[in-house]
């Protein structure tokens, strides 16, 4: 993540979460990684959606929600008609992912994804570092 041009903020999908929440050694280093070189890690509020059960059962994605890194993304109109033209585009329908590759795009960032094909999908164009 150090090496000159790379990204300085990542995009979370549901994927990203569940293995944080799983305590996935690679992603656990990543968040490491991130919190001390200040690079930030955007989520998007429809991700944060997909994944939010239990509050009590999920203390390590509660965790992961108080990190000074990890900055909320609610979704803006502009985004939200972006995603819908990009779903008609791509002929999908998964409304978190589409919005993870609207902000992906929009920010310069790359995404951190468990499912790199849906990404693809939707914007072939956007780095994505696969967890």
């Amino acid at each position: 993540m150090s090496k000159p041009g790379a990204p300085r903020r990542y995009v979370l999908d549901a994927g990203a979460l569940i293995a944080q929440e799983r305590r996935d050694a690679r992603v656990v280093v990543l968040f490491e990684i991130a919190a001390d070189r200040h690079i930030e890690m955007v989520l998007p509020s429809v991700v944060l959606a997909q994944v939010w059960r239990n509050g009590t059962r999920q203390v390590q994605l509660a965790r992961t929600l108080s990190n000074p890194g990890v900055t909320e993304a609610p979704p803006h109109h502009e985004d939200a008609k972006r995603v819908g033209e990009m779903l008609r585009e791509s002929a999908t329908a998964d409304v978190a992912d589409a919005h993870v590759a609207v902000l992906a795009g929009r920010l310069g960032a790359a995404v951190i994804t468990s499912d790199s094909g849906d990404i693809a999908k939707l914007d072939p164009a956007l780095p994505i570092l696969k967890v």
